[in-house]
């Protein structure tokens, strides 16, 4: 289920790092190498496919990492979204 705005400004500050950008949270990572960057969006997608919930995910320069969540078929922000991203600040 879609969360009300008031429970997105509620949730968000408890996951470090990530912002709100429209109907998404993002957060980006900068990594020492590819190889390092490359890594860990490997270990994201294990933490995906684990929740059977997927980031966009953009690996861009040669070590930074974008990553945006929501639930496509919501519309937005579910509770869903704050788990997936508190499970990538664990990694």
């Amino acid at each position: 289920m879609k969360l009300h705005e008031e429970e997105i400004d509620r949730r968000l500050p408890g996951i470090p790092g990530w912002r709100r950008e429209n109907d998404q949270i993002v957060r980006d990572f900068q990594f020492a190498d590819f190889k390092t960057a490359l890594a860990f969006v490997n270990r994201v997608a294990d933490e995906a496919e684990a929740m059977d919930h997927h980031p966009d995910i953009l690996l861009h320069g040669w070590n930074r990492v974008r990553l945006s969540v929501m639930t496509h078929s919501e519309g937005g922000l579910t509770a869903k979204d704050f788990q997936l991203a508190e499970r990538i600040n664990l990694l």
